[in-house]
């Protein structure tokens, strides 16, 4: 005699509860699947666009400056017009001031071994001067321009001021000790740049036409 065996309620929920979450599982599976392979398809379409993109800017970064190259050794050798001790940066601007162009270099201070000695003379200079607690509050606001930057030097502009600070003081040891500093000077030059600025016909505004990604508009 043949017996049949009976499912209860409970048990085809359960049945049913399982196989809903196999299928949960197969469709996060598939969507896994199809946004890795959605990600290097996206990837791959803009390694192959941004590669060539700054492939074309180095090229293009490249013919500026070699194409202005005569257009500086003209302002330097013949018009006298280079600074002295070298010049990182050159504004050219077209006839009708409507175009300007501006080629450089970034630089980053730098000192001689002898920017030492000055320092030297400008700090024991200052704190002769330190004889009560307010003076002693103004040379220290003073010495805090000698302070280094993280790469432990220090920045240029403030070797500014300590020159005209030098200059109302009428030191002479004080001004010595500027112009050592400033003798030492060796600043390295760094990356090169392109700015590319147009003068607006409505308000005669110069604006910055963006040479990079982060300043393109979205």
């Amino acid at each position: 005699m043949e017996t049949t065996e009976q499912i209860s309620a409970e048990e085809l929920q359960a049945f049913r509860a399982y196989k809903a979450k196999q299928e949960e599982a197969r469709q996060r599976q598939a969507f896994r699947e199809q946004y890795a392979e959605l990600v290097d398809t996206e990837v791959a379409s803009a390694y192959t666009a941004l590669s060539q993109l700054s492939e074309d800017m180095e090229l293009v970064k490249r013919t500026v400056f070699e194409n202005f190259q005569a257009v500086i050794d003209m302002k330097t050798e013949q018009m006298g017009l280079a600074k002295e001790g070298g010049q990182y940066s050159h504004t050219f601007t077209n006839s009708d001031s409507t175009i300007r162009v501006t080629l450089g270099n970034y630089t980053i201070d730098s000192y001689r071994d002898t920017v030492e000695e000055g320092i030297r003379m400008v700090r024991g200079y200052l704190e002769s001067l330190a004889k009560d607690d307010t003076s002693s509050a103004l040379v220290s606001a003073v010495l805090k321009l000698l302070s280094r930057n993280r790469a432990g030097q220090i920045q240029a502009s403030r070797v500014l001021q300590l020159r005209r600070l030098a200059e109302e003081s009428g030191s002479d040891t004080f001004l010595e000790g500027v112009r050592i500093i400033e003798q030492s000077y060796n600043p390295q030059v760094s990356k090169s740049y392109i700015r590319l600025d147009v003068k607006a016909e409505d308000t005669g505004e110069w604006h910055a036409v963006p040479l990079a990604m982060s300043g393109v508009r979205d």
